[in-house]
This record gives C-alpha cells, sequence and structure tokens, in this order.
C-alpha cells in the first residue's frame, strides 16, 4: 500500500508502483497519452512528481532506445491503471521493474482524474509520497518542509559534466555551442541529422568557453527549476557579438531575461504532447508537446525596443494566450534570434515544429 499527501492536506491512498520507499517533490499532470519513457527521463522533470491522466500506463514497457537522458529524473510518478504486462517487440523490461531498478517511489490505484482536476484549481503544490509511513499527517508535516520550485536553481543538478561533441550526419556544415541545462538527447540528435556538429557544454560554461569552439549559432536548451535563479549575462554576450541564437523551453525563458522581460510560475503549468500553438510568423497551428511551469511576461502585440534589437512575441499558446516564442530582428528586420518555449525535438510527436531547427540552419547559414 502507499499514500499521497498534497501539502494542502488532500490524501490519496493507493498501490505501491515501483521502487518502496518515500519521495517528495512539485506535484504536476501530463496530458500525454504516448511518450512515458521520454517523460521519465526528461530532465525537466527533475525534482517533480507528475501524474499521468491518460489511465494506463506501462502497456509498451521500456526499452533502451527511447531514453532522454542518461536516467528517471522525475521524482515520483503517479499512475491510475500500470499495464499488467507489457507487449511490444521492443520492450526490454516492464516499467514497474525499471522504476524500482533506479530507486523511483509511485503509487497506483488512485482516481487521477480528481488529482488532475484539484491541481488544476489549485496550482501544483508539493507532495509526497510513502509506501512506509501509514499517518497522513506525519508525511504531510515532511511535505510542508520540502522546498519549493519557485526559487529553485536546478540547471546545475543535471547538466552533464564535462563538454562532448555529437558528430554532424554527412557532411558537416554548421558547428552549434549547445548549453546544457537538462538536454534531452534527441536534441543533438535532430541537429546532427542537418549537418551540425553539437559541442554540448555545461551550464556553467562561459562566453570564453564558447568563443573556443567558434561555433555558427549557440543553442540553450530545456531544464528544470525557476528561471528567475539563473545568470543571463553569458545569453547576453552571445547576442551582444551577434551570434545566431536558438533556445527551447528554459531557453525561452532565459531568452526573455536576457531581453529584459521577467517570469513568472504559471498555476499548474503545461504539460503533455497536444497543446496548441500558433506560429505568427507564418499563421500556421501547431500540435506541440510541453513541459513547463514558468514562463515569460512579454507583451504579446507590442514590439520591444532592446540593446540588441527589437523583440516580439512569435509564438503563443492558444489554450491561455502564454508566451510561446519570441522573436530578436534588426532595425531593418533581419532575424537574429528566436526562442520556443515547447519542444520541437518531442520524440513521442507531434513533430509539428520540427522546421524551427532548419528555421536554425537557415538563420546560421544567413549570417
Amino acid at each position: 500500500m502507499a499514500i499521497l499527501v498534497l501539502e494542502d492536506g488532500r490524501t490519496f491512498h493507493g498501490d505501491t508502483y515501483g521502487a518502496e520507499g518515500e519521495t517528495y517533490g512539485e506535484a504536476v499532470f501530463n496530458t500525454g497519452m504516448t511518450g512515458y519513457q521520454e517523460t521519465l527521463t526528461d530532465p525537466s522533470y527533475h525534482r517533480q512528481v507528475v501524474v499521468m491522466t491518460a489511465p494506463h500506463i506501462g502497456n509498451t514497457g521500456v526499452n533502451d532506445e527511447d531514453q532522454e537522458s542518461r536516467r528517471i529524473w522525475v521524482a515520483g510518478y503517479v499512475v491510475r491503471d500500470p499495464a499488467r504486462r507489457a507487449s511490444n517487440w521492443r520492450s526490454r523490461r516492464s516499467l514497474d521493474d525499471e522504476l524500482r531498478a533506479q530507486g523511483v517511489v509511485g503509487i497506483s490505484g488512485i482516481d487521477t482524474r480528481a488529482l488532475t482536476r484539484h491541481l488544476r484549481e489549485r496550482g501544483a503544490m508539493r507532495c509526497g509520497i510513502s509506501t512506509t509511513e501509514t499517518d497522513p499527517e506525519a508525511l504531510l508535516a515532511r511535505v510542508r518542509l520540502q522546498p519549493e520550485m519557485k526559487g529553485a536553481d536546478l540547471a546545475g543538478e543535471v547538466t552533464v559534466m564535462e563538454p562532448h561533441v555529437v558528430p554532424a550526419v554527412g557532411e558537416k556544415r554548421f558547428t552549434v555551442a549547445a548549453i546544457d541545462l537538462g538536454i534531452k538527447g534527441m536534441t543533438p540528435a535532430l541537429m546532427a541529422q542537418r549537418g551540425i556538429e553539437v559541442h554540448v557544454l555545461p551550464s556553467t560554461a562561459t562566453i570564453a568557453d564558447v568563443e573556443a569552439i567558434a561555433p555558427d549559432g549557440v543553442f540553450f536548451s530545456n531544464g528544470p527549476g525557476d528561471p528567475a535563479t539563473a545568470d543571463v549575462s553569458m545569453l547576453q554576450a552571445v547576442l551582444e557579438r551577434g551570434i545566431p541564437y536558438f533556445g527551447i523551453c528554459f531557453g525561452n525563458q532565459l531568452f526573455g531575461r536576457a531581453l529584459g522581460f521577467g517570469t513568472y510560475k504559471l498555476t499548474y503549468g503545461h504539460r503533455g504532447i497536444n497543446q496548441p500553438v500558433m506560429d505568427r510568423t507564418t499563421g500556421k497551428v501547431e500540435v506541440t508537446a510541453h513541459n513547463h511551469g514558468f514562463a515569460v511576461d512579454a507583451p504579446l502585440d507590442a514590439a520591444t525596443e532592446t540593446p540588441y534589437g527589437v523583440a516580439t512575441v512569435s509564438h503563443v499558446c492558444l489554450n491561455d494566450d502564454v508566451v510561446e516564442g519570441l522573436e530578436l530582428r534588426s532595425a531593418d528586420g533581419d532575424l537574429k534570434a528566436f526562442s520556443v518555449q515547447y519542444h520541437p525535438e518531442a520524440a513521442a510527436g507531434p513533430h509539428d515544429a520540427a522546421y524551427l531547427f532548419d528555421r536554425f540552419c537557415d538563420l546560421m547559414k544567413g549570417n
């Protein structure tokens, strides 16, 4: 047996799923019906307890190819009906076995719809899951001692320690310095497919480290934590030098801060693979993959003069008008840098936004 206790006292009783023990994190929900392995291994979920809204999880087991990083990062996992048997030709082991092997505490058999509705109404909040504690009040007391996500500086906990290179596939066209704030493996893979040699650098990389590579472009990845805690001086140095820039998710939030905008915490965030976003530069509506609890506070319908050029909102979420992308252009209208809040590299799909990597190539080619 297991219990889940939210910081406001709401309690759910269920069954042990994964490892036994006790864990804490920010309770968030993911609306994706597929891609649970990619979700679990996404470093952006570091210190979060993920609630899956799809009722059946684990049907296709776990394979050795779909990992997005070196390990599972979620702090805990919540599902309604775990698969009794994994069935897929690529499966190597069950999801339950994988969670146990990596020490991830989870809970199953609870009303995830009720939990999701609670989080939508009250907002993402701290929670605890325990297979050893039977007193909800005792667990609640420990939950309330845990740090909040607001103010959390987590990129340094998920980044690579040493630089490494992902070689271009086929003829090399460009060199990119990719700052790893919690990068997913599919990102350098998609760049490599476009002839980009990707130098993955730690989150502590300096402008001197970037310039030593002599890159054609600089990329900032997705990652966990509060963007307000991050130092954006290195990114500002990139913009001052006019090096083409592309950012995803956390990289979008840091781009916004580098341009002078603020960031704020969303009530419950966007997490899933079915979020509608409009690309204002083309008028096209894309179905996109999201994983963010913070957003950029920028004017939707006004250009902003910055020390580096003119900034505008390029993408917007059609569900709630949250900023989903930024562009920086010169006075004569040439694109200098851009970013998106969502995930064009989503391995589990959708793939509507994969063109953004081609846009980055066009930007580097034009530069």
